[in-house]
This record gives C-alpha cells, sequence and structure tokens, in this order.
C-alpha cells in the first residue's frame, strides 16, 4: 500500500489529490485546492508551501503507509509574467514536498493526459470525467483538484508499471530516475535475485 499526493501548482489556486494504491486499485481518499489570497507573490508562495506542508504531515501523522509525491511539469509559453509566477507557485511546492522528507516525480501534462485518458491531448472534461470513474467518485471535484488527482493517478499507473517491467528485480532503496518521460535504470539500481 502506498499513498500518493499529486500536486497541479497554480499562483492563486493550487490543487491536490491523495489517492491510496494497493497494486492496481486506487482508492480516493482526498482531494481540494489551496487558495491564496494575497496579491503579494511572496505572501502566496508562503501559503502554498504551508497549505501543502500541513496536508503531507497530516497524512504523515495518521498513516503508517510510504508517501509518494507527484507533480505536474509547467510549460507555457505565452505569457512570460504569468509563466513566472507559475513558476514560482511550482517551486514552493516542491520545496513544501521535499522538506517533509517527500521525493517528488514530475511529469508533463500530456504524460497525466496520457495515463488517465490514454489520449494525450485529452481536454479537462476527458480527464475529469476519468478521474471520477478510475475513482468511483459521486460528486465532481473542482477542476484543480481533479488535475492533482490526475497527476496521482499517472504516477501510480507509471509506478505500477515500473514494477510490473522489473519483474522479480527491486530497486536498492530508491527510486529510479525519471528525464524526459524515460526511466534510466543502471545496473548498480538493481536488486537481481540469485538463481
Amino acid at each position: 500500500m502506498t499513498l500518493i499526493i499529486g500536486i497541479d501548482p497554480g499562483s492563486r489556486m493550487t490543487g491536490y489529490g491523495v489517492i491510496r494504491a494497493v497494486g492496481d486499485h486506487l482508492t480516493f481518499l482526498d482531494a481540494g485546492t489551496i487558495r491564496t489570497d494575497s496579491t503579494e507573490m511572496p505572501k502566496r508562495i508562503s501559503q502554498i508551501f504551508g497549505g501543502i506542508a500541513r496536508i503531507v504531515q497530516h497524512y504523515q501523522k495518521y498513516h503508517d503507509e510510504p508517501i509518494h509525491s507527484a507533480i505536474e511539469q509547467v510549460f507555457m509559453a505565452t505569457n512570460p509574467d504569468s509563466a513566472l509566477k507559475l513558476g514560482q507557485a511550482r517551486g514552493a511546492a516542491i520545496a513544501s514536498l521535499t522538506a517533509q522528507g517527500l521525493t517528488v516525480s514530475e511529469y508533463t501534462a500530456r504524460q497525466i493526459k496520457q495515463a488517465v485518458c490514454g489520449y494525450g491531448a485529452a481536454d479537462k472534461e476527458q480527464v475529469t470525467a476519468m478521474v471520477c470513474r478510475i475513482l468511483a467518485l459521486e460528486v465532481i471535484p473542482q477542476a484543480d483538484a481533479s488535475d492533482g488527482l490526475a497527476c496521482a493517478i499517472c504516477h501510480a499507473h507509471s509506478s505500477h508499471s515500473m514494477h510490473k517491467l522489473l519483474g522479480n528485480t527491486a530497486l536498492k532503496g530508491r527510486s529510479a530516475s525519471k528525464k524526459k518521460g524515460r526511466w534510466r535504470l543502471s545496473e548498480s539500481d538493481l536488486i537481481i535475485p540469485k538463481s
């Protein structure tokens, strides 16, 4: 059993979703948004950092399972000011997760859509519909919360696929590094059972 916290970063609203993964079975635990109420960017960053820290601390205190985290990589080329603010919010989220001792996995929007919908160019409504279907949700979550859940689902599917790919081997006490959507493993990363 593993808990996965997915983060959809935003400077005004940062979405999060928490799921439990047992093999390929996923269960919804929590989702919501961290809303920043300040016009000053330093205060927003502080609110994002603190909000994510409280979520992680809650699950570390009340659950014994290992906790993984995943965050969406952000690419926005249309407005440099918006891209900068989004990057700062994403940095605050990553800093908060790592400050709580979590390893952060990063996924592009296309990877998340592909994992959830089977189509890398799916729209937001399709992603939300599939999140509800995969997690058997009766209530449709707010858009940013749904994106956080989608990020967590993507990580669960990636991790499950990686374990299947490795077969009887196991990773030595750390997760494989992931760059540009491809897993990078060396022989030193694996424990290969002796015949």
